[in-house]
């Protein structure tokens, strides 16, 4: 049977076609309430729709599958364009990847996580993300108010005793028994509220429960609510009002260019601010402003585990019932409004949603492969800084943990791309955490190398291949505001190096010279779009080589308490197992194959595990 013998006896049922090309690939998915007749439009020549007349081009095949109602054809569809991506789709890029917040409900004693695959497994699930940063920052703010476990179930099964996190008060050891089960549910139903940007609900559990415990006279279970309760008002407090009305919602707007589009989300809580996030779509054919936010709409909410009882679009869309009711059953809500902003409040905050969508899709638009914009870049900052086009940029950064392993980054950019195979890492060897030092430490070990290599490659005693510092930069870049910038010039003028130095400060994106000027960029420029680049990718770099560092050492600290365990065996056992928790699965028995291990020794690290 042909296509137009299918399509001619295509039954007038609601349901979902699939248009198949030649290389009976997915092409495109659509949903109709009359299959019959959304199909015939596509083939009529009366059709004007550029999208609609490529379709039709390119299809050789059409399936369909009927539903009972709108809504689950609506369903269907997200499904069906999540699984085959078809081309002429708008679809939500690489949104498989994206970081989701995991609380563990199925466990006695949940943990919070990040995890990027989505399960049936009874957890509640936030986001998505659209950085990964994001997710460790809140992960981190979390784990500093509400005390909760984040070790594995392995781990958690098998300690006897709590480990250093109950003794840092940022556990309450579920573990050996130090909290019931219901007072651990009560602290993961606040971490919930808090994800899910209901603080006032937090604040009046948390002031309840204080008074409570401080009328049963005990003063340190309320000393402890009280510290919760005052640093969640501090996270309230930089929140921003832009809502009277105590209700939640999301403000959506977006910006065109080309073949891409930036969604940008405000999501209001309680009439307040709380956060927002963007998402790249690719529009790989002609589509209507409405066909962009309705193709938005239905693959994020498809898998947002909130669904606001408000949301707020630029512009009219079609179905808008249909996505309505569909919200409203995913939620459980009894009604979900999608219109655009009418009150003087809401249009303020579209106004500031499309402003953000609009500069986001500009400094975005293909940095790191458009030769002319990088070039435009790289001019725009020389003119700013008063300094000769940087084709070779080196950004400096140091990393600690209350002055532990403290380190330092070096990443490079050549003609504003990123030379990750130049890119270098220091460890810091200073008594007490002093960033200042730490940075003059750094900036005088690169120019003391890259000084020594260049007089051993004039006298042919060292090749440029074996050498890692000889080349120097156009211009430097150091992670902080006057103080670093100050360390910095130190060294450098003590080795005679004279380079064009400026800081970064990271609150107000102000950039230092050496005489302690400011040099503020315009806000939507390309200039201040690298900088920012730049001086990120060496503080991932650093935070990375720290972060490796610090679980390196917590990982021998573990094998540090077992008595009998020298630093022979300690590496014999690394070596053979790889991490901590693979020698705490061990039997006794594979213990014992490993090199320098005797009966008493496995015997000794068997129970420091597991009894």
């Amino acid at each position: 049977m042909d296509l137009q013998d299918k399509i001619n006896k295509l039954p007038s049922k609601t349901g979902v076609y699939i248009f198949f090309d030649s290389n009976d690939s997915v092409i495109y998915v659509g949903k109709a309430v009359s299959l019959r007749d959304r199909v015939r439009s596509y083939f009529t020549k009366s059709n004007k729709n550029p999208k609609a007349n490529i379709i039709a081009k390119k299809a050789v095949d059409i399936d369909y599958i009927v539903t009972d109602t709108e809504v689950e054809a609506l369903i269907l569809e997200c499904n069906l364009i999540k699984k085959h991506r078809p081309r002429y789709n708008v679809l939500l890029k690489d949104d498989k990847s994206y970081p989701y917040i995991k609380v563990t409900l199925s466990e006695d004693y949940p943990r919070v996580m990040s995890t990027r695959k989505l399960a049936r497994d009874g957890s509640r699930y936030f986001g998505p993300y659209t950085e990964a940063g994001a997710v460790r920052e809140t992960l981190k703010l979390i784990k500093q108010i509400f005390p909760h476990r984040t070790c594995s179930k392995t781990q958690f099964s098998s300690r006897s005793r709590p480990c250093l996190n109950f003794h840092i008060k940022r556990c309450p050891a579920p573990c050996v028994s130090k909290i019931s089960k219901e007072e651990y549910r009560k602290i993961i139903e606040e971490i919930i509220l808090f994800l899910e940007g209901k603080q006032d609900d937090v604040v009046a559990r948390l002031e309840r429960q204080m008074n409570e415990a401080a009328d049963r006279l005990e003063f340190e279970v309320a000393a402890k609510l009280r510290d919760r309760l005052a640093a969640v008002k501090r996270i309230m407090e930089r929140q921003r009002v832009v809502c009277s009305e105590d209700y939640d919602s999301d403000v959506i707007a977006f910006a065109v260019q080309d073949k891409k589009a930036c969604v940008m989300i405000f999501f209001i809580r309680k009439g307040k601010l709380i956060d927002r996030m963007q998402y790249f779509l690719d529009i790989p054919a002609p589509a209507s402003e409405s066909e962009v936010v309705m193709s938005f709409i239905k693959q994020y909410y498809h898998d947002a585990d909130f669904i606001p009882a408000k949301i707020l679009l630029p512009c009219e869309v079609e179905e808008k019932e249909l996505i309505e009711l569909w919200l409203k059953n995913r939620g459980g809500l009894s009604k979900v409004e999608i219109c655009m902003p009418k009150e003087k409040e809401e249009l303020a905050i579209m106004d500031m949603a499309l402003k953000n969508a609009r500069i986001t899709l500009e400094c975005s638009s293909q940095i790191t492969d458009d030769r002319s914009y990088l070039n435009q870049a790289l001019e725009e900052l020389a003119e700013h800084l008063g300094v000769k086009v940087p084709r070779r940029i080196e950004c400096f950064d140091i990393s600690n943990l209350q002055g532990t392993n403290q380190v330092a980054s070096m990443v490079v950019f050549c003609d504003a791309k990123p030379a990750t195979d130049q890119y270098r890492k220091f460890k810091i060897n200073l008594d007490k955490q002093d960033d200042f030092k730490a940075m003059r430490e750094v900036i005088y070990r690169r120019f003391v190398r890259g000084i020594e290599e260049n007089k051993l490659i004039k006298t042919g005693q060292l090749s440029t291949k074996e050498a890692s510092f000889y080349q120097m930069p156009d211009l430097v870049i150091v992670d902080g505001g006057k103080g670093q910038v100050s360390a910095a010039l130190e060294s450098m003028r003590e080795l005679g190096v004279e380079v064009p130095l400026f800081g970064l400060a990271k609150k107000h994106e102000i950039l230092y010279d050496t005489y302690d000027n400011e040099i503020i960029l315009p806000q939507n420029s390309k200039a201040l779009y690298l900088i920012k680049r730049i001086r990120d990718e060496a503080h991932r770099f650093a935070v990375s080589y720290h972060r490796k560092l610090r679980d390196k050492n917590e990982l021998k600290s573990a094998l540090d308490e077992i008595e009998g365990i020298g630093p022979k065996r300690k590496r014999a056992l690394l070596k053979e197992f790889g991490t901590v928790d693979a020698i705490a699965r061990a039997s006794i028995d594979e213990l014992l194959k490993v090199k320098g291990m005797n009966k008493k020794a496995a015997k000794t690290v068997y129970e420091f595990f597991n009894l």
